[in-house]
């Protein structure tokens, strides 16, 4: 039985279930009382509030599965980039090299897991936006943990729509005895378009409901601004850019700020601060190893003296920082440099680079492993400006588009871009936005692939991507099989 666990800086909640698209889940009040797996929901959930509370929390739970951020996130999202390299040792899960240099195929394994995890998340929303509504309980908590549930979504569906384009359309489970037809039990692809008018519609119907913050015992669930923040990501993808215009603003109008120094954003203190918008949360659980399951650090920490040694940082990444930037020393963890907090990377390691915002120091215990304190951070403030300055200059703002820009460098201890060049300021947007961003929220790959550049830059970096096709990955071999062959694939694989 899977366990999952939603965490807060106060409070725990657990819950079991069996993640399969389409399929139902069982669960109890203890993670260590539940029924057998392949069981159908019991009829006493989904009727109480503290039952609705655990269904969302599930699926903030699984966030921290191995298939949603770990290694099938990190081929896909960053080690397909120019960021990093696969690391480790060669011959170490050597099937990560075929997203390094884009010779997979649709059998590789991590794309189904990338696939799965995803398909997890939107499973467990549509278990709680489905059957919440028919609970009786407090009518303004049913209707935040909804809007949780269509944000949380809308970020698995964003991460699908990216890397695949068009993937098949699920809102809803069955209700009691209901009966599924064969279309809604294996549905086909929707379009591209389809996907993000869904992704759209959640996220618009989250930012009406959603609170601005939470009391300590709710930190980390999606709050209005991580809505709106997430919105005006999706359209940017879309090239959508008075829409992105308007959402950051109305980000900038929530009291978000930057962090004074960059190097105070990753590290433990830093947790859900003043720039922190949305974050996976974790944390070591004492005496419950299997609910302290972040893996995220872990498999990218320095190879036999932290962690596993994956995803190693490109000599082209350390040389796209300017002299004198800030963030460099934060994002590349080098071997032989002894670390603020006391620790000396081995002269030994394997590779000369790691992410150091992975890095935790070794005084934080290790209970249940390496790293499972460390939250992993997916929307920050700074991203918001970028976005709001990429939107202000496509509109022809400069000046708007300099100072929201500026904010970013001159935090990062760098002198303020001036330029009245619209082309040359969204290539200064770009690469701001590739540095302040590295190694962090997987954004790179599909950053190039939005930008027109994919195989410009990655194909200078010895990849071998093909234009026209790898901007997007294989649906995996085993989907299209169990579907049957109603899933088609993508042209080229």
């Amino acid at each position: 039985m899977k366990n999952i666990v939603f965490k807060t800086k106060r409070n725990t909640l657990l819950l079991a279930g069996v993640l399969a698209l389409g399929g139902l889940y069982s669960c109890g009040d203890s993670f260590l009382d539940v029924e057998p797996e392949g069981s159908t929901v019991s009829e006493n959930f989904f009727v109480t509030s503290d039952q609705a509370i655990q269904s969302v929390s599930a699926i903030y739970g699984n966030l921290k599965d191995f298939n949603v951020f770990v290694f099938p996130w990190l081929a896909v999202t960053t080690i397909s980039s120019d960021n990093a390299e696969k690391g480790s040792v060669p011959g170490d899960a050597g099937f990560l090299d075929t997203f390094d240099d884009f010779t997979l195929t649709s059998t590789e394994g991590q794309l189904n897991g990338f696939w799965t995890g995803q398909y997890q998340g939107i499973n467990l929303a549509n278990q709680s936006i489905t059957n919440i509504p028919a609970i009786s309980m407090d009518e303004n908590l049913k209707a935040r943990l909804i809007a949780e549930a269509k944000f949380l979504r809308a970020f698995h569906y964003f991460n699908l729509v990216r890397t695949f384009g068009g993937v098949p359309l699920r809102t809803s489970v069955p209700v009691g005895k209901e009966q599924e037809t064969p279309e809604q039990l294996n549905p086909a692809r929707a379009s591209r378009e389809e996907v993000y008018a869904q992704i759209i519609a959640d996220l618009t119907e989250a930012v009406q409901v959603l609170p601005p913050s939470y009391d300590a015992a709710n930190v980390g669930r999606a709050t209005k601004g991580a809505a709106l923040a997430l919105l005006a990501k999706v359209q940017m993808y879309q090239s959508n850019w008075n829409e992105v215009m308007s959402l950051t603003q109305q980000v900038i109008g929530l009291g978000y700020s930057l962090t004074p120094k960059y190097a105070d954003i990753f590290k433990l203190s830093g947790e859900n601060n003043q720039e922190s918008i949305f974050e996976v949360q974790a944390q070591t659980i004492p005496g419950n190893c299997d609910a302290s399951n972040s893996q995220w650090s872990e498999v990218q920490g320095v190879r036999n003296q932290f962690g596993w040694g994956f995803v190693e940082p490109t000599q082209d990444l350390v040389d796209a920082f300017e002299k004198g930037d800030e963030r460099m020393e934060v994002t590349i963890l080098f071997r032989g440099e002894k670390t603020p907090e006391g620790d000396v990377i081995t002269t030994t390691a394997p590779n000369p680079r790691y992410n150091q915002k992975a890095y935790v120091p070794s005084f934080v215990t290790q209970e249940c492993g390496y790293g499972k304190d460390q939250n992993i951070r997916v929307i920050r403030y700074a991203e918001v400006l970028l976005m709001h300055a990429e939107a202000a200059n496509e509109l022809g703002n400069t000046q708007e588009a300099l100072d929201a820009l500026n904010q970013v460098r001159e935090r990062a201890g760098l002198t303020p871009a001036t330029t009245t060049s619209q082309e040359e300021l969204r290539m200064i947007i770009w690469h701001e936005r590739r540095v302040e961003l590295a190694l962090e929220n997987g954004d790179r790959f599909f950053d190039l692939v939005r930008q027109g550049r994919a195989a410009e830059v990655l194909q200078a970096q010895g990849k071998h991507f093909v234009a026209g096709k790898n901007e997007v990955f294989p649906i995996p071999q085993r989907q299209i099989d169990l579907s049957g062959g109603v899933l088609t694939q993508n042209p080229g694989y």
